[in-house]
């Protein structure tokens, strides 16, 4: 595929100056609702160069159905982020050579059950072929000590 991503959970993540900062990286398991971020490097085949693409991330559960949270009002909803990249050919880069280009989402508390999940990635629409997924477990909590 022209452009493939790699993905990676945090406890904390930014994109800045076209780098990736991760504190926490690389988890797959929480005990609860936590704060946590996605960090997702997208490397861009140059004939893409100076396109527009979109970017999906939905949680699905290990049934691969979309989780849903529940509303103040009205039908729960799925989580889902989604918004748009576009990488430029820097002048003199060399023609052919893949673009990187950096995201960073930080997410607040979710209110998961325990179970297995998924961060699934849709660029422009699809799933890649060769998509990564980020998966995570929520475990439930200790049990409370009774020994002082």
């Amino acid at each position: 595929m022209p452009i493939r991503a790699t993905i990676m959970l945090a406890d904390s993540a930014q994109a800045v100056g076209g780098k990736l900062y991760i504190l926490g990286g690389g988890w797959n398991m929480v005990n609860g609702p936590v704060a946590s971020a996605i960090a997702v490097l997208f490397n861009v085949s140059w004939d893409l160069g100076n396109t527009r693409h979109t970017w999906r991330l939905e949680l699905v559960d290990s049934d691969n159905q979309p989780v849903r949270v529940p509303q103040p009002e009205g039908e729960p909803q799925p989580i889902y982020v989604a918004g748009e990249f576009e990488v430029g050919r820097p002048e003199g880069y060399p023609q052919g050579a893949e673009l990187v280009s950096p995201l960073a989402v930080q997410l607040g508390p979710l209110p998961l059950a325990p179970g297995r999940y998924v961060w699934r990635l849709l660029i422009d629409g699809e799933e890649p072929t060769d998509a990564e997924r980020a998966v995570f477990t929520v475990v439930p909590p200790p049990a409370p000590s009774d020994t002082v």
